[in-house]
């Protein structure tokens, strides 16, 4: 993922777009949905008004999240609940 690919990232997740969206928008990235609380002790690659977003890299044998931009190869959005 490049950084003008982040910048749409962060356009679509603003518009709280679905994940079918955001996958047409991306092909060849994964894109996962969770709740926020999954997530807990992670730190997340960028917080949004609706959303802790990570970014994953699925290269290895073994997925993980990674803070790395050029390495990602998918997205988890951890979604929290509305206060």
């Amino acid at each position: 993922m490049m950084e003008s690919d982040w910048d749409r990232l962060v356009s679509q997740l603003e518009k709280n777009s679905p994940l079918p969206a955001l996958r047409r928008e991306f092909p060849g990235f994964a894109f996962v949905r969770c709740d926020a609380a999954d997530m807990a002790g992670t730190t997340p690659f960028r917080v949004t008004p609706a959303a802790n977003v990570y970014l994953v890299d699925g290269r290895g044998h073994c997925v993980s999240v990674t803070p790395d931009l050029a390495a990602a190869t998918g997205v988890l959005i951890a979604v929290r609940e509305p206060s």
